[in-house]
């Protein structure tokens, strides 16, 4: 077994190197991301919000846009409803935002959902924005599959915008909404469907902004500057895993950028909370997709998985005064969530008793709390490699609410649809996906999940080539920089492999709790550190070993001192 390199054509490598003026080794990580042409990897390496596509062809999205519009001018009460994870809580906090910035006299109603009242927006739900008066209703990250209560709230006189990005119905049933802006609409033709939510809002609110002022709505009122909620995309688009390709790249990247130099005060507040952020306002780490990935959204994640969405809500729009408070929240929802998930954890490994699960892992559980089951099912399938179903089931009902997630290229919506007799509700998308059952149909899920999976050929082989082979000397600050321009990683856009071999051993230690592995090696007088997380039960490898190493090389400061250290994903013996 070796450390595989992908195969190129090194007569374009070394071309569009010579015209970046980069490294060999960047020229092919732009390459394996399908980047060859230097005036497109120009435009790659300096994503701009001007590089967006217009959103013309999105279906719908023109007539919300006049309606909101519409709205505004009329006075008329709008409410605002967002899902309970980050991408609905930011898209709910983003146009609450935005519209209470375009005037003192327009109050948006903002609220979002309850994870115990169920997923999604609900016929409670339009019946509260209709006792308090809203003419038009805004859903975030819902709405798509809520087909009774978008009914519910038309019937009750208002009208209802769904901005989503879940799969929607198939063709031929007509949605009840007054609009569906979703980009997988069928009859969309917006050359991107992988926005998130809040990335749809932030369209909307920028095309309505543009709206007011051809009517003249700005000779009065102040007009509000849509990038500063650009903190809030970044925030929804990383944790939601939605493909880091296109405008979502654009926009995370902006995003960032703004999260670290004008954060909002309740996001200033989460990251000093987090240890993002020293006393003094100072970096303890580099602020990027890994920051939010890691720190940022699973805290704004926490009260929802516990019930109630609306503290990290109430953070987003905090002011200063208030911001500290609401972060104290989210960092105990936070402490709770993880001994909540730990146990479940726990419980679903022992009913799999590390025996094959067959072609998807399916568990459930009396008494497990809904709001844990999608983190534990994303620990299944890095644990498992295959697609996992994690269903709660609330003893005193025998109703489970499940969350699943993907793994090698399978479709859960698709499983899931193959399996609609035996669900009382489910939606999602092709990565991520939700589900409500009776107990008593769960084994039958199993098998029929199983059949689904295996019909849509399996979890497929990972292309686990490597970007570039370098020399442990070539592993520099200036490579660090050059690849950080290919950022933010995630799905889609995965960090970049490179492959350095014969390096020498000449310190190891297993570190944290024993499972991750601090190394440091050497090759022709280059030095440089490493760690490898995850480690597991393998055989520390002993000073002196001679090892091939697949990694991402990273550049840090610590105590004001630069240096460059390898983020290992492989070890092998050298041959």
């Amino acid at each position: 077994m070796s450390l595989r390199v992908r195969e190129l054509d090194e007569a374009v490598v070394r071309r569009l190197a010579n015209a970046l003026g980069v490294r060999g080794a960047t020229a092919r990580c732009l390459m394996g991301r399908g980047v060859a042409e230097p005036g497109t990897a120009k435009a790659y390496l300096e994503p701009r919000l001007g590089g967006l596509r217009k959103p013309d062809g999105l279906a719908g999205f023109a007539l919300a846009v006049e309606r909101i519009a519409e709205a505004v001018v009329r006075g008329e009460q709008i409410g605002i409803f967002g899902d309970y994870d980050v991408d609905g809580v930011t898209t709910a906090a983003l146009l609450g935002t935005f519209l209470r910035s375009v005037g003192p006299a327009v109050s948006p109603i903002v609220k979002v959902a309850r994870r115990d009242a169920g997923y999604g927006f609900g016929e409670a739900d339009a019946a509260g924005f209709a006792a308090q008066g809203c003419r038009v209703v805004i859903t975030g990250d819902c709405g798509t599959s809520d087909l009774v209560a978008v009914a519910a709230a038309r019937a009750a006189g208002m009208d209802v915008i769904v901005v989503d990005h879940h799969t929607v119905p198939a063709a031929g049933v007509r949605h009840p909404a007054t609009v569906l802006v979703n980009p997988f609409r069928h009859d969309s033709t917006f050359p991107f469907r992988g926005l998130a939510s809040v990335g749809l809002a932030f369209y909307l609110v920028a095309a309505i902004r543009t709206r007011l002022d051809e009517r003249g709505w700005f000779r009065a009122v102040a007009k509000p500057d849509v990038r500063d909620l650009l903190d809030l995309v970044a925030l929804g688009t990383i944790a939601d895993l939605v493909p880091l390709q296109g405008e979502n790249r654009i926009l995370a990247r902006a995003g960032l950028a703004q999260l670290v130099a004008k954060p909002r005060p309740g996001v200033l507040a989460l990251l000093r909370s987090s240890g993002l952020l020293d006393s003094e306002r100072t970096p303890t780490v580099r602020i990027d997709e890994k920051a939010i990935a890691w720190k940022l959204a699973p805290r704004l994640n926490a009260p929802g998985r516990l019930g109630d969405a609306d503290p990290s809500l109430r953070l987003l729009l905090a002011d200063a005064t208030e911001a500290d408070a609401c972060a104290a929240v989210l960092e105990e929802a936070n402490t709770t969530r993880r001994g909540l998930q730990d146990r479940v954890l726990e419980d679903a490994l022992g009913m799999l008793d590390g025996k094959d699960p067959g072609p998807a892992v399916v568990v459930s559980g009396r008494g497990w709390p809904a709001g844990v089951v999608g983190i534990v099912a994303a620990k299944l399938v890095d644990l498992y490699a295959r697609p996992a179903f994690v269903i709660a089931v609330d003893p005193e009902t025998g109703t489970g609410r499940g969350s699943a997630r993907t793994a090698g290229g399978i479709d859960l919506y698709r499983a899931l649809g193959a399996c609609e007799p035996l669900l009382a509700k489910w939606g999602g998308h092709a990565a991520a996906a939700g589900l409500t059952i009776d107990e008593a149909h769960i084994d039958a899920l199993r098998e029929q999940l199983g059949a689904a999976v295996t019909a849509q050929g399996g979890v497929g082989a990972v292309d686990d080539a490597c970007d570039a082979e370098v020399l442990l000397e070539e592993v520099d600050e200036r490579l660090c920089a050059e690849l950080g321009t290919l950022a933010p990683f995630g799905q889609g856009n995965e960090a970049p492999s490179l492959v350095t071999r014969g390096v020498v051993v000449t310190t190891s230690r297993r570190v944290g709790d024993g499972s991750h592995l601090k190394l440091e090696v050497e090759h022709r007088g280059a030095v440089r550190g490493g760690i490898l997380f995850g480690f597991g039960d393998a055989e520390t490898p002993a000073p002196g070993a001679r090892l091939d190493l697949a990694f991402t090389p990273v550049a840090s400061s610590w105590q004001g001192r630069r240096r460059v250290e390898l983020e290992v994903s492989s070890l092998l013996p050298s041959c």
